[in-house]
């Protein structure tokens, strides 16, 4: 496994617990939830560089895009 790819798993890893705790579900639920959103794929995308983010940061990332998808 590549340094990217630990970076990414880490960072993955963190925000399936953000949501796990601040939406009291599940990890299936959680995960299916991240792994959808465009945000998990913009973190696997090496040409952004989000990897290099922090686990907040991206996570903040990922509850705007959720809150954008409200209003629409």
């Amino acid at each position: 496994m590549s340094k990217v790819d630990m970076l990414i798993e880490y960072i993955v890893g963190d925000i399936v617990g953000y949501i796990m705790e601040d939406n009291n579900i599940k990890i299936q639920e959680a995960m299916a939830i991240f792994y959808n959103s465009q945000i998990f794929e913009k973190l696997h995308d090496i040409e952004t560089g989000l990897y290099l983010s922090g686990s907040a940061y991206v996570y903040e990332l990922f509850k705007e895009e959720r809150e954008d998808m409200l209003i629409v």
